[in-house]
């Protein structure tokens, strides 16, 4: 088959983040697919079909793209942040393995991008400095008692926990159950900071104590990132923000 998928990371949102390899798959490509905003991110240009669709459409999306390699177009199926964190890549491979046969002979590459709890750890300091782990509050694929059976289990292991999706309209609830069963396994002083589109025009940086988080505000756009017991705050100037950051050693008995 003469066509391909390069499923490509956006980055955060700033494009000088945009990696070089993944800007070369974009100009390559003859067909844009990917989620509204996600599209609308990729510049206009002669010989770009553009084909924007909304979001919860992953695997039908995956597929699109498939079919029109399978014609030989050369598509970008385009992602915020990493297209193999909680994004394309996933939806992509499934369909690849559920779909036509010939679809397993395309050429498909995955060009990484910049992840938002990199993206926010990076303004930040080193809160990821130690072990980490990431999970989406969303249940949309997944059943909640599943995603609190693993925000348990981290939450007891004492990593650093980013997450992703943590409320939305539909879900105005999921984020304040996270944080009150973080509150039954993590000190009400453990750093906690919302991170909400790091690297866009309208940036917010927010670190509080866990307790106070409850109480505070986030969107589909933050990323919420738990600190671990050795998670530390550097005080700063006055009117500065403290550098938060995890130190990679860990005392005997943690």
């Amino acid at each position: 088959m003469s066509g391909s998928v390069a499923i490509v990371g956006l980055g955060p949102g700033d494009g000088s983040l945009v990696t070089p390899a993944a800007q070369a798959a974009l100009d390559r490509a003859t067909d844009l697919i990917g989620y509204i905003p996600y599209v609308a991110r990729v510049p206009e240009r002669a010989g770009l079909t553009r084909h924007p669709s909304d979001n919860r459409v992953e695997v039908d999306r995956a597929r699109h793209a498939l079919m029109l390699a399978a014609e030989g177009h050369h598509v970008a199926v385009v992602s915020g942040g990493d297209p193999g964190v909680f994004a394309m890549a996933a939806a992509l491979f499934e369909a690849v393995e559920q779909g036509d046969p010939a679809w397993r002979r395309l050429a498909i590459t995955v060009e990484p991008g910049i992840t938002a709890m990199l993206a926010a750890a990076a303004r930040l300091g080193a809160p990821m400095g130690g072990d980490f782990c990431a999970l989406s509050l969303s249940d949309n694929l997944k059943p909640w008692d599943v995603v609190t059976a693993r925000l348990e289990a981290v939450l007891r292991a004492d990593l650093v926990v980013a997450l992703y999706n943590p409320i939305s309209s539909a879900r105005p609830w999921q984020l304040g159950a996270a944080l009150g069963l973080a509150l039954e396994i993590r000190a009400p002083e453990t750093p906690v900071a919302f991170a909400r589109a790091v690297t866009r025009p309208d940036e917010t940086l927010r670190v509080m104590t866990l307790a106070q988080a409850r109480e505070a505000p986030a969107d589909m756009a933050t990323l919420v990132i738990i600190g671990a017991s050795g998670t530390r705050l550097i005080p700063r100037g006055p009117g500065e923000r403290p550098f938060l950051y995890t130190p990679r050693s860990v005392p005997a008995g943690r």
